[in-house]
């Protein structure tokens, strides 16, 4: 469904995607608001950046945390990160581009403030992808803005992006900008992995898994594969789990497999009522143990 929404799109690693047709731009009212939980404060010195990525046919918004240093703006430093730096999956990509000026400020009101240089949207982007740019900035900016604790999470939260200082600017010739912005529970991946990152390294032995999944009714199946070096990769283990938190609501689940030396990569799948693995809720991890 989704696939059709990707015109050209000019993204980090400069790749391309093509799409067959287009659906009519999006202006800010089309994009509607609903809450999705936020990070919870910690002490820490990482902080959580939002990518997007494909799982099959769907797009939606991944997050990884990032190693940060010294006393800078969280908000500030996370959105420098996703615009001019890399994701550490190679299934991520962002569309934004470096700009030249960034500033965040955050109201009493728990409003943040994004003002941001005109040359950050300097890629070609249809309709649903600059919708889910702009939700990427979104979520970031709270992410961040929650975790570093700048503002109370149990309260609603905003974003009202200005560019060079001013509002009503075409966000990718697509969105208008402006307005307070929520987070759009709806484009969000419905589960990730949260640990081990992307290309991590683990000591041998009991190795565990830690991801999220937007409702907790829905099993996790869970599968590792061991890599032979050549890109040839052979199942190892599987099971299942489940997320903890009330059914329909968002969760965490955990498990852990013994491992030895070696190249691996584990997956894991929402599984519907019929005992399938749901393909658009997957996601994978490479990592290495020893």
């Amino acid at each position: 469904m989704l696939a059709a929404l990707l015109l050209t799109g000019c993204i980090a690693n400069g790749e391309s995607t093509q799409a067959t047709s287009s659906p009519p731009p999006l202006t800010i009212q089309d994009a509607p608001a609903s809450n999705a939980p936020l990070e919870t404060t910690q002490a820490s010195t990482k902080i959580p950046v939002y990518w997007i990525g494909r799982s099959k046919e769907e797009v939606y918004l991944y997050r990884e945390f990032r190693d940060i240093s010294g006393d800078g703006n969280p908000v500030t430093t996370a959105l420098r990160i996703m615009m001019a730096e890399k994701p550490l999956d190679h299934d991520f990509f962002t569309p934004w581009q470096e700009p030249a000026s960034l500033a965040t400020s955050i109201s009493g009101k728990n409003v943040i403030t994004v003002d941001i240089s005109r040359d950050a949207f300097n890629s070609n982007l249809d309709a649903g992808m600059a919708q889910r740019a702009i939700q990427q900035l979104v979520y970031t900016a709270t992410a961040a803005a929650s975790s570093s604790g700048l503002i109370n999470s149990g309260q609603q939260i905003q974003v009202v992006i200005l560019v060079d200082g001013h509002k009503d600017y075409m966000a990718f010739g697509q969105i208008q900008l402006g307005q307070p912005m929520a987070r759009d529970a709806s484009l969000v991946a419905p589960l990730w992995i949260i640990d081990p990152q992307e290309d991590t390294s683990m000591p041998t032995g009991l190795v565990k898994f830690n991801g999220r999944s937007t409702d907790s009714s829905k099993p996790i199946a869970w599968q590792v594969l061991q890599d032979n070096g050549k890109g040839e990769k052979t199942s190892l283990l599987t099971g299942q789990t489940k997320a903890t938190g009330e059914p329909g609501q968002y969760g965490l689940f955990t498990f852990g497999a013994t491992l030895k030396a070696g190249q691996y990569e584990v997956r894991v799948s929402q599984v519907d009522d019929a005992g399938n693995t749901i393909a658009t809720s997957t996601d994978t991890r490479l990592f290495r143990v020893g």
